[in-house]
């Protein structure tokens, strides 16, 4: 078995739409070349909330260790500093280790983070704008950002109230666009960058049966839990998919079956979002098809990666 032995410091990344099949991907490459996980998923760091991110179960955290998710309450913010600093820290000691650290997971701004080094501007919050910013939509906070800053307009996502509110907040501040504040300091390793994509009618598939069986699992319980655990609406990680959309169910605004195919709905736009991401970002090596296909195609990109080819 090959494992990570004298070969300079490397990592794997996996990325690529949610329910293509990542987690499965990395904790058979795990196995396979003596790795560790290192999440890369923005909703996977909130402890209690388990079906709805898809969190990995205890029985594959046991088949391959992983790292970064459970990290912070629902009420707890995780800034993308914060967020790169531990995955730096992890990757490090995977590294120590002798293990191979595999970064996973379906946020394009995490992966970004860590593969490209991006730092944030030094631009302290300002409560008041704050709030201010924080009272308008989505849409009304993504036109006042394009004309001040249209290269963060264009790669930003425009559903994302609070980093909109971020990128308003540093341009309104500073007097300059967010996007010439941001600083790049690549990482002192080799990166190998797999994506996994498959075609969008056998994969809208695939996510509605994953969401069905996600509210079989009990989905519908682990939200109202969380409303009984006093964790409100207005928070960013409720705002999730499949959380906000049976908020609006348990609040009397829809039926079951409606927040159901809002999921649905909410899911495929997210994947087009994420598609467009990770083809502006980088040159992960694609691997497109079914999933059943994926590891065997991935081990041989990998096994030539740890012997020093094929290194970016």
């Amino acid at each position: 078995m090959l494992t990570a032995g004298d070969f300079p410091p490397r990592l794997i990344s996996i990325v690529g739409p949610t329910g293509i099949g990542k987690t499965g991907l990395a904790i058979a490459l795990a196995r396979a070349f003596d790795g560790e996980i290192v999440g890369a998923d923005s909703r996977q760091i909130y402890r209690y909330m388990d079906i709805g991110t898809a969190k990995p179960t205890p029985a594959e955290q046991a088949a391959a260790r992983h790292h970064l998710i459970d990290v912070v309450d629902p009420d707890q913010t995780l800034s993308m500093a914060v967020y790169q600093s531990m995955a730096y820290a992890a990757i490090q000691d995977i590294h120590q280790r002798g293990k191979v650290p595999l970064l996973v997971g379906g946020t394009g701004q995490y992966v970004t983070a860590v593969l490209e080094g991006w730092s944030a501007p030094e631009v302290a919050p300002d409560p008041a704008l704050r709030a201010e910013l924080e009272s308008l939509s989505a849409a009304e906070l993504y036109a006042r950002l394009a004309p001040l800053d249209p290269a963060t307009a264009a790669r930003i996502d425009r559903n994302n109230a609070r980093r909109l509110v971020r990128a308003l907040e540093v341009c309104m501040l500073s007097g300059r666009p967010f996007s010439e504040q941001r600083r790049k300091h690549p990482p002192p390793f080799a990166v190998l960058e797999i994506g996994l994509n498959m075609a969008r009618e056998s994969l809208y598939p695939r996510l509605d049966a994953r969401i069905d069986q996600m509210m079989a699992d009990g989905l519908l319980g682990e939200v109202e839990r969380l409303v009984n655990m006093g964790y409100g609406w207005g928070l960013p990680a409720m705002s999730g998919l499949g959380y906000a959309q049976l908020g609006l169910y348990l609040r009397g605004e829809v039926s079951l079956a409606e927040a159901v195919m809002l999921i649905k709905q909410a899911t495929r736009d997210f994947v087009r979002r994420q598609d467009t991401w990770f083809r502006r970002h980088g040159s992960p090596t694609w691997l497109i098809g079914e999933p059943d296909t994926f590891y065997d195609r991935a081990a041989g990109i990998v096994a030539a990666f740890l012997k020093g080819e094929a290194a970016r």
